[in-house]
């Protein structure tokens, strides 16, 4: 896919997961976000209206006049996936094991998350597909992703499940990939765009260019 969404996950760190009341809501919550410096997006299944959503921002841009990368999350059937892939959904994410979404992602070649809490669970999503939601996260809390990482070190994971925004650089620490938030990011649009600005991955510098200072706290 020429958006190459794990790379542009990895990059962003922080995923916003909307659970908007509505379509419209959910288009408004998405045009704000990507304003802000936001590039990946997830809406979830749960949205009344979810796919009208999805097709009506999947075409837009970030703040950089970048592609939007529009996910759909909580997909757990083949007919969710097949309907947010034909809405224009960037990526599938799903909250546990979802074989027949799995299928339909395989044969359309489109990017998907598979969702798991076990060990088994994440390290078989991870052997298909290289990436694992860990769901949910805060059950097990940073310690459990930290003993996950040290047997799966090249794997794309990305906690989500009752983390505020205030715990993320814990969950960075412990090895997150990127991490899922539901609830609880800045509704100012100025805290917002520092928010991801700070826990922005770094861009790789030019050979000879001097390391940038370490960025600051939120």
């Amino acid at each position: 896919m020429s958006l190459r969404p794990y790379e542009v996950l990895a990059a962003q760190r922080l995923l916003p997961v909307l659970r908007s009341a509505d379509a419209g809501e959910a288009v408004r919550a998405t045009a704000n976000l990507l304003a802000a410096g936001c590039r990946a997006v997830e809406l979830t299944t749960s949205v009344p209206g979810w796919a009208g959503a999805v097709a009506r921002t999947a075409g837009l841009a970030d703040a950089l006049g970048r592609p939007a990368l529009i996910g759909v999350g909580t997909v757990t059937t083949a007919a969710q996936a097949e309907a947010a892939l034909d809405a224009g959904a960037g990526f599938l994410v799903s909250p546990y094991p979802a074989p027949e979404v799995r299928e339909v992602a395989g044969r359309r070649g489109a990017a998907f998350v598979e969702g798991g809490y076990t060990p088994g669970e994440i390290a078989a999503a991870v052997r298909r597909s290289g990436a694992a939601k860990i769901f949910p996260a805060h059950v097990g809390g940073p310690a459990f992703l930290r003993s996950l990482r040290a047997v799966l070190p090249d794997a794309l994971l990305i906690p989500t499940g009752g983390i505020a925004p205030g715990e993320v650089r814990d969950w960075l620490a412990a090895g997150a990939s990127a991490v899922g938030i539901g609830s609880g990011l800045p509704a100012d649009p100025a805290e917002l765009a520092a928010l991801f600005a700070a826990l922005a991955a770094p861009e790789p510098a030019a050979p000879g260019t001097p390391a940038a200072a370490p960025r600051g706290e939120v």
